[in-house]
């Protein structure tokens, strides 16, 4: 028995496999990366419990929890005008072709090395499939895209919750429905301390003697 992880190109879940390993040793993880026009195929057949996809989706009959966000940037051959730039508007490129292929970012790079045109990307995939000929600039005004876990309703169990922890970090003492801990009772005060007889102090004379006229 496995719990089988599928994840979209980009995604590099090599951090969660290990803290996985080391917490259910019992329940090995099979995971296999996959491109992002079939990311929800094998989840939707039931040949995968849970899936790093890169959204939008149609997440009907799916729970869904967005993690982190990706960075778009043009993907530009060597020599571009703009090649040498910290960062470029989606402006900056008007007039420009588009490279081809964009449904495939290691074909889209590759054309844009052709010099075929260019190419928005998230970061992650832009680095995935970097060569040489070609650099990553960012783009400012371009949306974002984001990464979510997802699985299927019905497949929602214990097994699914404690990988959906090692993902959001909570240990292995935490859990959804934890409590928080009861307050400490309060410590009782002590009673003031009542002062001593001035004799019993040191400042007059001794108990039974009396001081000398």
């Amino acid at each position: 028995m496995s719990l089988r992880l599928r994840y979209v190109a980009g995604v590099s879940p090599a951090k969660w496999l290990r803290a996985w390993a080391e917490r259910r040793p019992d329940l090995p993880i099979e995971a296999e990366r996959v491109d992002e026009p079939h990311q929800l195929d094998a989840l939707v057949t039931g040949e995968a419990d849970v899936a790093f996809v890169r959204l939008p989706i149609e997440d009907e009959g799916l729970h869904a929890i967005p993690l982190w966000e990706e960075v778009a940037v043009a993907v530009l051959p060597k020599d571009h005008p703009l090649a040498a730039a910290e960062a470029i508007e989606l402006a900056d490129l008007a007039g420009e072709p588009p490279a081809p292929g964009q449904d495939d970012p290691a074909m889209t790079v590759e054309l844009v090395a052709a010099g075929t045109g260019w190419a928005v990307l998230p970061h992650s995939l832009a680095r995935l499939h970097h060569r040489r000929d070609v650099v990553a600039v960012p783009v400012t005004d371009a949306a974002p895209t984001r990464i979510a876990l997802v699985w299927r309703v019905e497949r929602d169990d214990d097994d699914i919750q404690e990988f959906v922890g090692v993902v959001r970090g909570r240990t292995a003492r935490s859990s959804r429905g934890a409590q928080p801990p009861e307050p400490a009772p309060p410590t009782p005060k002590r009673a003031p301390r009542r002062p001593e007889p001035r004799s019993a102090r040191g400042r007059g004379t001794r108990p039974g003697k009396r001081r000398g006229r």
